[in-house]
């Protein structure tokens, strides 16, 4: 992999603002706003941003940011009611948008300030030394969509839509004419619905369900967006003159990027032709050079062209590295896929790589669905922030052990953090200890636990050889015997490098087992690699972790390698220096 020149490892923070600042712990099964609490914009203070910058952070990802479909009544601030049988919990998925030009009145302290307290908090951050990211979610819209806070000359989705035409390049949604769309089976809501629900003719449902009928486990509470592209007719494209979708994105891209955001996290991006983002990023970065686009995409034979040719900052990297090493924490995963992933992602695309182990998305790592015991993915963990230059992101209370083991509602018992419902994160309130962000009530193991990413964070940016060095993989040179006790099943090696900076890195993903075996590094690598005499004398100091092993090494004096002890579960990050 080809060094960068500068330091561009972001460490990306994701909170779920509805969440972050919530200290109420009544947690009542399908709560109330009321009766369970809410995060606010304004919990976000100067403290807590403080407290995330000497934490590490560089990026602070709001999630839930944009106005969405809700069971909360806010008619008397002129936002309409929404069906309850079309929303996702109380609260509502963050991901099924009403107004695209609005903020979620419940994080704001006072509803009529909604936007001014929005843009209060992008203020904050960036003089907190922070860059924040909101979602983008281009694929799909809340099924009851209806801006009321869009800019004068703004036509909402659908006003001017053909719908007797089931696709037209110029329509914002695609249509079932002459049929109404029909509630899934299995459907009911924590709130009475007063009426039945009626859409006539049916929209298609946003993960490409072209029926009026979507299953319970399809995205029913949103409706699918027409970029061009007749699915129904071999997905032809249909780009010439610009789809009018295209046309409305471009201008919500640039209202929030005139907010002050420094980036999106777009949602499903791989679900939007990559002709339209190869379009609309030039446009948005000419007004703002250095704001940054991540794609939230899982084919990865789609990778290079959303990168090339979509203009893609980052891309997540949950098919290639994260199930690798699930399967590991796991146990019963093989350390030579991570191989496998660095090939596949290897040279041009690996600096565009965005590595994590939680998200809203996946079960957290503590959950009895995962690991268990958060300790249990640290090695996996470091890993993703030391095998390449691109971002390492972490979900807020990943940091402190957040196990989900409650079923809060509508997300139900599942070892994922809830999306959809009101709740207080026991764990992360702990840290947040009633806006002192001071971590006073967390216990031992959680400090710990927090002590290793804040460390970690620091480790992948204050490095060179980390944030702009180049890889080389060890594995190939000390697997089938050429490493007596070398397991490369369990174990993986590799070395990161630059001019002025040299490190060994060794993981053991067993849970069970302790290796102890020599790591083998070619004379050729030494040489030519690295850069260093076979006949010098170096020092070989561990960089991490509280107990470091330093010892004087000279390549013509141990051809067998350096010796390597590693515990279960661990992993050794050493530097070679005179």
């Amino acid at each position: 992999m080809p060094a960068t020149t500068q330091n561009n490892k972001l460490i990306v923070y994701q909170l779920l603002v509805r969440h972050f600042g919530n200290t109420k712990t009544r947690n009542k099964f399908f709560g109330s706003i009321k009766e369970n609490g809410c995060g606010k914009f304004n919990d976000i203070t100067d403290k807590a941003l403080s407290a995330l910058k000497e934490f590490g952070v560089t990026h602070v990802w709001y999630t839930g940011v944009l106005e969405h479909a809700t069971l909360t009544d806010y008619s008397l601030f002129g936002i309409a009611r929404d069906h309850p049988m079309i929303v996702k919990g109380i609260a509502g998925s963050p991901y099924a948008i009403k107004d695209y030009y609005d903020v979620d009145p419940d994080l704001a302290e006072n509803v009529t300030m909604r936007i001014s307290e929005f843009e209060a908090l992008i203020h904050r951050t960036r003089e907190n030394g922070l860059k924040s990211i909101i979602d983008f979610i281009p694929n799909h819209v809340a099924r009851s969509y209806k801006s009321d806070q869009k800019p004068e000359g703004i036509d909402d989705f659908g006003k001017n839509d053909d719908r007797d035409a089931p696709f037209a390049a110029q329509n914002n949604y695609y249509y079932l004419p002459g049929e109404a769309f029909m509630i899934p089976d299995g459907i009911s809501s924590p709130v009475k619905a007063q009426n039945d629900y009626t859409e006539i003719p049916a929209k298609a449902t946003g993960n490409d369900v072209f029926s009026a009928t979507p299953s319970v486990y399809d995205w029913y509470d949103t409706a699918k967006l027409n970029y061009g592209v007749d699915y129904l007719n071999g997905r032809t494209a249909h780009f010439d003159p610009l789809p009018d979708t295209w046309l409305k994105m471009r201008d919500i891209l640039l209202y929030w990027s005139g907010k002050g955001v420094d980036g999106f996290r777009c949602d499903m991006a791989e679900m939007v032709p990559a002709e339209f983002w190869a379009w609309v990023i030039p446009q948005v970065k000419s007004v703002n050079p250095a704001i940054i686009f991540i794609a939230e995409i899982y084919n990865p034979g789609e990778y290079r062209r959303y990168i090339h040719e979509g203009g893609f900052d980052y891309l997540y990297d949950k098919v290639g590295l994260y199930d690798t090493l699930r399967r590991l924490i796991e146990g019963h995963g093989n350390a030579d896929d991570i191989t496998r992933v660095w090939k596949e992602e290897s040279g041009d695309i690996a600096p565009h790589m965005l590595r994590f182990l939680e998200n809203h998305d996946e079960q957290r790592i503590a959950s009895r669905y995962f690991a268990g015991d958060p300790f249990r993915a640290l090695p996996a963990m470091a890993l993703s922030a030391t095998l390449h230059t691109g971002p390492l992101m972490i979900y807020s209370g990943q940091e402190v052990g957040v196990a989900a083991r409650d079923s809060e509602g509508y997300q139900g018992d599942d070892g994922r953090t809830t999306i959809y419902d009101y709740w207080g994160i026991t764990e992360l309130q702990a840290w947040v200890n009633k806006g002192r962000f001071d971590g006073a009530k967390l216990s031992g193991p959680q400090k710990t636990l927090r002590k290793f990413y804040a460390d970690l964070n620091r480790l992948a940016t204050e490095n060179e050889a980390f944030y702009s060095g180049a890889f080389f993989d060890l594995q190939y040179v000390n697997f089938h015997g050429q490493s007596p006790g070398y397991d490369s099943s369990r174990l993986f090696s590799f070395l990161r490098y630059t001019g002025r900076q040299k490190i060994i890195l060794a993981y053991n993903f067993d849970q069970n087992r302790l290796f102890s075996t020599h790591l083998r590094i070619p004379e050729q690598v030494w040489r030519e690699v690295l850069g260093l005499d076979t006949g010098r004398h170096y020092t070989i100091k561990e960089i991490f972790g509280a107990q470091t092993w330093d010892f004087r090494f000279r390549f013509s004096e141990s051809p067998g390698g350096i010796p390597l002890n590693l515990p279960p579960n661990t992993f050794r990050i050493w530097e070679i220096s005179d």
